[in-house]
C-alpha cells in the first residue's frame, strides 16, 4: 500500500496493529476506497476498546459516552474531533459517513462495560446489528453506496459481527461477559447457521443491485472476508468456540481473502 495521506497515517498505523483480518481487507480493497475503510476501521477499533480502558464498568462507560460526545460534536462543528485518528474520522464525516449510525455503534458498545448478560435474543441481535452491521453500512454509503444497498450491508454485517464474536468468546467469558444468550454447543451451531442464511440472503440482495452500486458495496464487505468460512467451522463443530479454535490457517486465510477481493464474494 501506498504511504497513507498524513490526516489518515495515525489510523493505519492503529488498525494495521490492532485488527490485522480488517486491515488485510484494506490492503485488498481499491485504493480510493481505502481511506474510508481506514477511518472507519480505526474507529471501529476504538470504539470497541473504549469499553476496556478500565475493571470499573462506569469509568469504562464515560470513556465511551466521551466518543460519542465527540463524535455529535465534530459532526455539528466540522472540525475533527481531539484523538490521533480525529483528522480520518473528520475525513469519512465529510465524505458522507452517517454520524447516526456511527454514533449508534458507539452507543451499543455499552454493553460491553457490564458485565450483565444479554436479556433475550432481540437484545443481542440489537448489538449485532448496530455494531457490526451499523458500521458495514457507514463504509458502504460513505464509498457512495445508494440505499438500495443498505439492508444488503447491514445484513452481512450482522453475520460478519457474529463470526467476530465467536472468535472472541474465550476471551470475554474469561473477563467475565457472557455474550451469547444460549451457550449449549447445539445452540451455538444454530445460531452459525443463521448467520450463514444472512450471508446467503445478502450474496443474493447484492446480485441484484447494479454495477455501480456493488462497485461502491464490495469494499465495505471485503471487511468480513472470513466470516463464511468462520461460521461454518463453528457450525460443523462448535465446541471449537469454546476451545478458541475457530482461527483458519494462513493458507484458507489467503484463499478467502482472495475469492472475496477478486470475486465479489461474501
Amino acid at each position: 500500500m501506498s504511504r497513507p495521506d498524513p490526516d489518515i497515517a495515525l489510523a493505519a498505523e492503529r488498525l494495521a496493529s490492532g485488527d490485522p483480518a480488517r486491515w488485510s481487507a484494506v490492503l485488498a480493497a481499491p485504493v480510493a476506497a481505502r481511506p474510508v475503510l481506514i477511518a472507519l476501521g480505526a474507529l471501529n477499533l476504538e470504539l470497541a476498546r473504549a469499553p476496556w480502558a478500565s475493571a470499573e464498568p462506569m469509568v469504562a462507560e464515560m470513556r465511551l459516552q466521551w466518543w460519542v460526545d465527540a463524535l455529535e460534536t465534530a459532526g455539528a462543528s466540522g472540525k475533527p474531533l481531539p484523538h490521533e485518528i480525529g483528522p480520518a474520522v473528520q475525513m469519512a464525516l465529510t465524505a458522507g459517513a452517517p454520524l447516526a449510525d456511527l454514533v449508534a455503534a458507539a452507543e451499543a458498545r455499552r454493553w460491553d462495560c457490564w458485565k450483565e448478560p444479554f436479556e433475550d435474543e432481540a437484545a443481542f441481535d440489537a448489538y449485532l446489528a448496530a455494531t457490526a452491521g451499523g458500521m458495514i453500512w457507514a463504509s458502504a454509503r460513505t464509498l457512495g453506496a445508494d440505499p438500495a444497498a443498505e439492508p444488503i450491508a447491514r445484513e452481512a454485517g450482522w453475520a460478519f459481527g457474529l463470526a467476530n464474536l465467536f472468535l472472541a468468546i474465550p476471551e470475554l467469558e474469561a473477563r467475565g461477559r457472557y455474550p451469547v444468550v444460549d451457550g449449549r454447543a447445539s445452540a451455538l451451531a444454530d445460531l452459525a447457521l443463521r448467520g450463514l442464511a444472512q450471508l446467503g440472503s445478502a450474496k443474493a440482495g447484492r446480485a441484484r443491485l447494479s454495477s455501480v452500486t456493488r462497485q461502491a458495496l464490495d469494499p465495505a464487505l471485503l471487511q468480513g472476508w472470513q466470516a463464511r468460512a468462520i461460521l461454518t467451522l463453528a457450525k460443523n463443530e462448535p465446541d471449537r468456540i469454546a476451545a478458541g479454535a475457530l482461527e483458519l490457517s494462513e493458507f484458507r486465510r489467503r484463499a478467502g481473502l482472495l475469492r472475496a477481493a477478486y470475486l465479489g464474494a461474501i
